[in-house]
């Protein structure tokens, strides 16, 4: 079982992105790291340090249930979007670590799900 992330205009054709729910996490590890601070230690992952406290446009993405919860606008989409697309390009070059490659690929997929959001004006569904 795993998680998908989907626009909401009911297409099945339309793009999406899916992971374990381990790689999800992973995922989000990565993301918060590149953001400057540990999953681990925020609220809802296990820690006590509070969302309000860090600054990313990634926070609709990064605190949210795995599953279940609550769909993001596409005017949260497009916040996000322009952060995701700067991680790739950082990222983009080093090839060093097979990981690190799976979490530029998820990002870049992301980001096309995203995009289809936006241009359609509809949610991204966590399902």
């Amino acid at each position: 079982m795993g998680l998908m992330l989907f626009p909401g205009d009911g297409d099945v054709t339309s793009p999406d992105v899916s992971w374990s729910y381990t790689g999800f996490n992973m995922f989000r590890e990565w993301l918060a790291q590149a953001e400057g601070f540990t999953l681990a230690e925020m609220n809802g992952f296990g820690g006590e340090r509070t969302w309000s406290s860090v600054s990313t446009t990634l926070t609709p993405l990064l605190d949210h249930p795995d599953d279940d919860g609550p769909s993001l606008t596409p005017a949260q989409c497009g916040a996000m979007l322009p952060r995701l697309e700067a991680i790739i390009d950082q990222r983009q070059h080093d090839h060093s670590a097979p990981a690190l490659q799976r979490r530029i690929d998820d990002t870049r997929q992301l980001v096309t799900v995203l995009k289809y959001c936006l241009d359609k004006d509809v949610e991204l569904i966590f399902g």
